[in-house]
């Protein structure tokens, strides 16, 4: 693992294209979970009978995003000024990942790879997500 303070400025480009190709093969890849939405008569009533239901074929609707710490290294820097990236509640700098509609399990897999190509060469970059 190459420690972060040895690479080069002029790499972070070329950087994030290999990151984000990751990122782009691991949501191809993965096999999303469907979901159904149940539609009742009585909407507060969970046991009543279901008036429509709806496929998403997405699965659950969510965000992710990749964080890079600390937020003063140079990869960081360069991603807030490159990148649109913002200062992270908790430290870091963050990513988040706009594509793949409202599917979680896309967003995730593609953080995840993105991350992952990230640590590769000694970033410290992890990959985050939450239900909406």
């Amino acid at each position: 693992m190459v420690e972060q303070k040895q690479l080069d400025p002029k790499f972070f480009p070329r950087l994030w294209e290999i990151a984000h190709q990751m990122g782009m093969q691991a949501a191809q890849t993965c096999q999303v979970v469907p979901m159904i939405v149940d539609e009742h008569i009585d909407q507060l009533d969970g046991n009543s009978p279901i008036k429509k239901s709806y496929f998403v074929p997405e699965g659950v609707c969510g965000f992710a995003w990749v964080t890079v710490r600390p937020a003063n290294c140079a990869f960081a820097k360069w991603m807030k000024t490159n990148k649109d990236c913002h200062l992270a509640y908790g430290g870091g700098m963050q990513y988040w990942i706009s594509m793949f509609n409202q599917s979680m399990q896309l967003k995730e897999a593609y953080a995840d790879a993105f991350a992952e190509a990230l640590q590769q060469v000694g970033i410290k970059a992890y990959a985050g997500s939450r239900i909406d």
